[in-house]
């Protein structure tokens, strides 16, 4: 099929773990004609989950990219992994597309994966839709999952269309006002989603008052239903079975008609420059201009080298044309561009906007880089997706002798692929520590350096990153004078330290009158300072919330330099923070734990030994519930063996940065403790 853009629809598929995703994403590609059978999990034979890990563990933990036409239109679809530990690329798939359709288990309900894909989409402006799947499994209540739908997501939860003669075929409500279904009346459901649409619009508003349903036209009715997607003001529901197909071209046929195209949905958050320099552009998706798109996957394939998969919303990318990396002033050639079918790679001419492309062998890709044709294009990226901090560690070692080059390369690409798995070296313990979402996480990235890199390593649990601070203002002084045979050190500074607010991170201010300190010495003064913040005062730890005013000082004409400046600055400070009563910070995270409703005693009383602050619990359909807590970091080692234990493998957790705040005395005096010895002998 030969498409423009706006015959095309990208849409990603979303939501809690197990509601058949994957499933549907097979389903979808089989019903538009990509597949000439669906696959299925049990075998492991889906597009998707291709990756040896995925068919071994049988749920996705990568986002899958695949396409198929439908009626007239082209669907970019992108399933994406359930579990909070993969959030990683879930979220990364939000920058490519218009729609996401959160995917809900008919027999379990809304999960909490659910809500949080949900308002992370629509936090982005995103279109949302909710697909129930599974609505020909018996037993279950679709009339009050649909009421518990709405009480969730709010009345702009609408059907688009409703199960019928027990979740074997659906029947559209939205086009059609006849009929009855296992949610009652069609009528009645009819009736719903038009007030709803028509009262978006003023214009459309006073004509259906005026003239009735009968007396709006089809492009009224169709551009009101885009302006209630685009404000959140409809997030309409469709019914599927993606085992049974029951539903599945309804829901293709849903996605041609009403789903937004690339230049129907809200405008992607483009911007230039950075900082408070920063200005919103817009991107058109005129094929004729110049190119913007944006690399929102980065896949280091062994055999095709590394791919960078990106969005195209300006312009049209041809293949042996050139393209600019963010502000990198060489070009690279496209040698090939890819449309990708899961694992697949299937070579096209060129790339329009709204399309989903891939292009090979270019090192300088990198995820959330800008591709553009022209330097009128340099300095814009797109607006940060707020993924999760990855806080959970391990410290890794080669379990080889020699193995620490290839170790970093590997670390490195695995970092590249997923934006919320970090790396990075510790100077003060000289540790190389992995940061992901959850042990899960971890032990995935570990399987795929052994499977993919040949790399094996030896893990253990890193130093907590523990900060310090202060509690009150005070001041400090240091005359550093050292005289050597020839010319001298000679530098004083007299500066008043004071806390600034958690997670405001350090303030440098001169207030030096008449030349006391000459100007250029004041960088040097700060860069002792900054010495000191980077080792820490009182145990050894980064410090940070710190406002630093030197105000005074003396020089010496012949004897002052830079680097007497320095160690003035950095001893001054250390004056001041001795009286300043000094705080070690630890990390506390927000927690999120899932698992049978008969745990909750367990797991609340497992967190109340570790210092937790539980802040409330859900409870979800099927059983299931979520205990959310705040809770220190250094708590946690031992976490995941400890909820399996206690779950019968049935619990599961994530882990999100909150704040910073002071430990307790006891834990600070441990602390203070610990490191004098090696702070003395250095």
């Amino acid at each position: 099929m030969s498409y423009s853009t706006h015959q095309i629809r990208n849409v990603a598929l979303a939501g809690h773990p197990g509601a058949g995703k994957t499933t549907l994403f097979e389903a979808l590609l089989h019903a538009g004609g990509a597949l000439q059978a669906a696959g299925t999990i049990e075998r492991g034979n889906t597009v998707s989950d291709f990756d040896p890990i995925e068919r071994e563990r049988g749920h996705s933990i990568d986002a899958a990219i695949a396409s198929t036409d439908h009626g007239g239109i082209h669907v970019n679809l992108i399933d994406t992994p359930g579990y909070p530990d993969f959030r990683g690329p879930a979220l990364s798939a939000l920058a490519a597309v218009e729609t996401v359709a959160i995917v809900v288990d008919a027999d379990t309900g809304v999960g909490h994966g659910s809500r949080r894909m949900m308002e992370y989409a629509r936090q982005r402006g995103l279109c949302r839709a909710i697909v129930v799947n599974k609505i020909d499994h018996a037993g279950h209540d679709l009339a009050a999952l649909m009421e518990a739908l709405r009480a969730e997501f709010g009345p702009e939860a609408l059907p688009l269309n409703l199960p019928a003669d027990g979740g074997a075929r659906v029947v559209d409500c939205f086009g059609q006002r006849e009929g009855d279904s296992d949610l009652g009346p069609v009528a009645d459901w009819h009736q719903k989603i038009i007030d709803q649409v028509v009262e978006i619009n003023e214009t459309v508003m006073d004509h259906y008052l005026d003239l009735g349903e009968d007396g709006l036209s089809g492009q009224e009715l169709h551009d009101a239903f885009e302006q209630c997607l685009r404000e959140g003001h409809l997030v309409p529901v469709c019914f599927v079975s993606a085992r049974s197909g029951a539903g599945v071209r309804e829901l293709l046929d849903v996605a041609e008609r009403l789903f937004p195209h690339p230049g129907e949905a809200n405008p992607p958050p483009f911007v230039k420059g950075t900082g408070e320099d920063a200005q919103p552009i817009a991107a058109s998706p005129d094929p004729g201009a110049h190119v913007i798109a944006d690399v929102f996957k980065v896949i280091n394939d062994p055999f095709v080298g590394k791919l960078g998969v990106f969005r195209v919303y300006q312009g049209t990318i041809r293949k042996d044309g050139t393209l600019f990396v963010d502000d990198g002033k060489k070009p690279f050639k496209v040698a090939h561009l890819f449309k990708l079918k899961g694992k697949e790679h299937v070579e096209v001419a060129q790339a329009i906007p709204g399309d989903i492309a891939a292009v090979a062998k270019v090192d300088e890709l990198h995820f959330d880089a800008v591709l553009h044709d022209s330097h009128d294009e340099d300095h814009i990226h797109l607006a940060p997706l707020a993924f999760p901090k990855p806080m959970f560690g391990l410290a890794v070692e080669p379990a080889s002798k020699g193995q620490e080059q290839k170790l970093g390369t590997a670390l490195h690409k695995l970092a590249e692929e997923d934006p919320a798995f970090a790396v990075e070296h510790n100077v003060e313990t000289n540790e190389t520590v992995i940061r992901g979402l959850s042990d899960l996480h971890l032990r995935v990235m570990l399987q795929r350096l052994k499977d993919r890199h040949a790399v094996e390593v030896k893990t253990h649990p890193p130093r907590i990153a523990y900060r310090e601070t202060v509690s009150a203002r005070a001041e400090g002084h240091h005359r550093h004078k050292k005289q050597t045979g020839g010319a001298g050190q000679f530098g004083e500074v007299f500066l008043r330290i004071e806390p600034l607010p958690r997670g405001a991170g350090f303030d440098f201010v001169d207030e030096v009158k008449g030349g006391t300190i000459p100007g250029q010495f004041l960088p040097a003064v700060e860069k002792g300072v900054r010495q000191a913040l980077a080792s820490g005062a009182i145990a050894g730890y980064p410090m940070q919330d710190i406002r630093v005013v030197v105000y005074d000082g003396k020089h010496h004409p012949v004897d002052s330099k830079e680097v007497a400046f320095i160690a003035a600055g950095k001893k001054a400070f250390l004056d001041a923070v001795g009286k300043a009563r000094p705080q070690v910070l630890e990390p506390i995270a927000d927690l999120e734990v899932s698992a049978p409703e008969q745990h909750m005693g367990d797991i609340s009383g497992g967190l109340s030994s570790k210092r937790a602050r539980i802040n409330g619990t859900d409870t979800l359909r099927g059983g299931e519930i979520v205990v959310k807590a705040q809770v220190p970091m250094s708590e946690l080692e031992g976490y995941a063996a400890e909820l399996k234990s206690v779950t019968a493998g049935r619990g599961r957790y994530a882990l999100d940065f909150s704040h910073y705040e002071p430990v307790p005395a006891q834990v600070q005096q441990r602390l203070v403790e610990a490191w004098k010895p090696h702070h003395d002998e250095d």
